[in-house]
């Protein structure tokens, strides 16, 4: 399986299960400049009235490189960050209630993937 299949398996399979737990998807694969955040949620549970979660999807076929979220380094916060102000800013969301989530799943040949959600993974400000 490619890099890019399993990137892209591990996206799919997040919504699922972010759906699953309430959450709206309202964007995926979000662009600014060159960077990029994988989703961007709603949790109606979240804050007093929801609020808007980043995601970063991290997919990995086993643990040879570490965990899946491990990857997600302090240089790639930061490009997180940076996408996540363009997208509040160009969607008129300035001074909403945000948090940065990470969804690390290991993708287990033949059996069940291994989700694990970190809430507040990240703080950005």
């Amino acid at each position: 399986m490619s890099t890019k299949h399993i990137g892209d398996h591990g996206e799919t399979l997040a919504v699922r299960y972010l759906e699953g737990e309430g959450y709206r998807v309202l964007d995926q694969n979000y662009r600014y400049e060159r960077a990029e955040v994988d989703l961007v949620c709603f949790d109606p549970s979240g804050a007093s009235r929801g609020q808007i979660v980043f995601v970063e999807v991290k997919a990995r076929s086993g643990l040879g490189y570490g965990s899946p979220e491990e990857a997600v380094t302090e240089d790639k916060q930061e490009r997180i960050a940076r996408v996540a102000e363009a997208y509040l800013y160009e969607r008129r969301l300035d001074g909403s209630p945000v948090r940065f989530d990470v969804v690390g799943i290991v993708l287990n040949q033949g059996d069940d993937p291994d989700i694990t959600h970190f809430k507040n993974a990240f703080w950005a400000p």
